[in-house]
């Protein structure tokens, strides 16, 4: 059934069954590029670039291309069920990326993915054609060419769609490019100011030191919703936490890790989120076991900027207490101190290999002398004449 297509409503999205080969020029290595593809539905408006692979970053930044191509962005963006794009395929209710989704919601678009074996729904015309139309007219005229990187391939595909687009219909006046600036140009969305920047989703739950953990550096939340989880969306710049979709909080990129972004504004008065966990309760619990394991939870609490930054370390140094007891932690705890390595990670590791028990620097290893009248010194062993002496 032949479908028709109003001006700037869809963008159809695919990849080329065919892939391209790329020589490495130090190692000749031969590594093959897939080509992205993307059709306006009113004008055939053809875009295609080749990447590296069909992953989420390279799908999201071949659209923001693409976007930029076609210099704005149609109501609709019709994709196949790409594991890229969609998580999760269905026939009524499919599940996006949440990049993807992030995406269209920067764009003010709507993804609307084809249903699975159904290549209908994508107008074969449009985008199963526009495969078949780049596969003939750009692909198979390269295949001779040897390349060495992927933007050399990108100029020449460029060069080339600029031909294709610019070819005359063979059953209509005008050509895609001149169809394009008739009917499709003038009626797709404005492009935003800036163009999208990839960002990666996760959830994670706001621990009792209100921060949360991303790769390994530390975030603070609002104290008041400690024990929620919150969706955090990060880029490689920026660091942004959501609860039931609004933003809660933003922080600037870290890689220093095990270290913590703090905002003062995050923090319950006095820097106490909850009357029972305080510093003052941490230290009782580290006197009841011993000096030692007080002298470390009190260098803990003063070593950081906010006290409250030390307490998932400190609970986590408690709970090795109940796994290996608490005389075998107070030794532990001395001998860290001894070597300077106060952390929840090298006490584990003392603990765990039993290093515990062995004699510190400056110990001596030899146990005193035993006297008893029984044993005999070293005077017995004397000639009789000297021991008369």
């Amino acid at each position: 059934m032949r479908q028709d297509h109003r001006a700037g409503e869809k963008t159809f999205i695919d990849y080329a069954g065919q892939t391209m080969p790329i020589i490495d020029g130090l190692t000749g290595e031969i590594r093959e590029a897939q080509v992205f593809l993307a059709v306006l539905g009113a004008s055939n408006y053809t875009y295609a670039e080749a990447t590296w692979s069909q992953s989420l970053p390279d799908w999201i930044g071949s659209h923001v291309r693409a976007f930029a191509w076609f210099g704005g962005v149609t109501e609709l963006l019709i994709p196949d069920n790409l594991k890229s794009g969609v998580d999760k395929a269905c026939r009524y209710e499919p599940v996006l990326n949440p990049t993807y989704h992030d995406l269209a919601t920067h764009y003010q678009t709507t993804v609307l993915p084809a249903r699975v074996r159904k290549p209908k729904d994508k107008a074969k015309a449009k985008a199963e054609a526009g495969v078949l139309l780049v596969g003939r007219w750009i692909l198979a005229r390269l295949r001779h060419h040897r390349f060495i990187s992927l933007d050399e391939l990108n100029r020449e595909i460029r060069r080339l769609l600029e031909i294709l687009n610019h070819r005359p219909f063979q059953k209509l006046a005008g050509s895609r490019r001149s169809l394009y600036e008739s009917i499709d140009r003038p009626a797709l969305r404005p492009l935003p100011e800036r163009a999208y920047q990839f960002a990666e989703w996760k959830k994670a739950k706001v621990n009792i030191d209100y921060h949360i953990e991303l790769a390994g550096h530390y975030y603070s939340i609002p104290h008041a919703l400690v024990g929620r989880v919150v969706e955090v969306r990060y880029t490689g710049n920026t660091v942004e936490c959501l609860c039931k979709g609004q933003r809660v909080a933003s922080h600037p990129r870290s890689c220093q890790k095990g270290k913590h972004s703090t905002i003062k504004e995050h923090m319950p008065p006095n820097h106490r989120f909850y009357a029972e966990w305080s510093p003052e309760r941490f230290l009782r619990w580290a006197t009841r076991i011993g000096p030692a394991m007080s002298e470390v939870t009190q260098r803990l609490l003063t070593g950081r900027q906010h006290p409250q930054q030390a307490y998932r370390s400190l609970l986590g140094i408690f709970r090795l207490g109940k796994s290996y007891s608490e005389p075998r932690l107070e030794a532990a705890c001395r001998r860290a101190l001894a070597y300077e390595t106060l952390s929840y990670r090298s006490l584990e590791s003392i603990l765990k290999n039993g290093l515990e028990s062995r004699p510190l620097p400056g110990e001596s290893k030899e146990s005193p002398p035993v006297q008893h009248r029984n044993i005999r010194g070293a005077d017995y062993f004397q000639p009789r004449e000297e021991r008369s002496c």
